[in-house]
Order: structure tokens, then sequence, then C-alpha cells
């Protein structure tokens, strides 16, 4: 149930607090999630690091955090669908495989624009 006084600043902590919880949830349950959040703490300075324009440098960056954003989005939708039941229905499997797709989709964007920035500077 939603708290009647749930404005202003304590929104903000509030809901600050329940991103923070979201994180460790998807961290403790979500190997894929770990595994992309380890690639992205080697990823970003690296994207700090490299000599690219800023346009290019933000390109890298961003594409890192598309993959993390979608990534929680895609557990969500599949932490959701587990609730609803256990047996196998043609909706349940489609909805995860659409939000597997999304994954898939991120990881391609961000390999191709980390491969079209870098090019230049490693031939």
């Amino acid at each position: 149930m939603k708290p009647a006084n749930n404005y202003g600043i304590k929104r903000v902590f509030r809901a600050t607090g329940f991103s923070i919880k979201g994180l460790k949830a998807a961290w403790q349950h979500e190997a894929a999630f770990r595994q992309e959040s380890v690639l992205a703490l080697i990823m970003l300075p690296i994207a700090l690091l490299v000599p690219v324009p800023t346009v290019e440098r933000l390109l890298l960056i961003l594409t890192v955090f598309i993959v993390l954003i979608v990534e929680l989005l895609n557990s969500a939708i599949e932490a959701v669908v587990d609730r609803v039941g256990d047996e196998i229905h043609p909706l349940s499997g489609r909805a995860k495989d659409i939000a597997s797709a999304a994954v898939f989709f991120s990881l391609v964007l961000c390999g191709l624009t980390w491969v079209t920035v870098l090019w230049p500077l490693l031939f």
C-alpha cells in the first residue's frame, strides 16, 4: 500500500532506497546481471581513458549503461512471470523470450559501438 505522506524529499529518499534494494536483489539472484556488472566495471574505466572525442566517449559509456538497464528490466519481467505461476504457458515464454531479445540487442549495440569507436585506435 502506498503511504499517504510519500511526497517531496521523503519520496526521493524512499525511491532511492527501493532502487538500492532492487540492485541488491539483481546482484544476488541474477547471474547475467553480475556478469554484465563486472564487465561494466572493466569497460567504464577504459571508456574514460581511451583518447577519443567526448561524443564517442559518451557513446561508449551510454551503451554499457543501456545493457545494465535492459538486463534489470529483463530480470524484473522474469520475476513477475515466475511469480504468476510455475506452469509452462506460451505467453509467459513469449514475455521472457522478448525480454531476452531486448538484452541481446542491447549487447549487440554495445559491441558494435565499442568496435566502431575503438577500431581506429587499434588498427
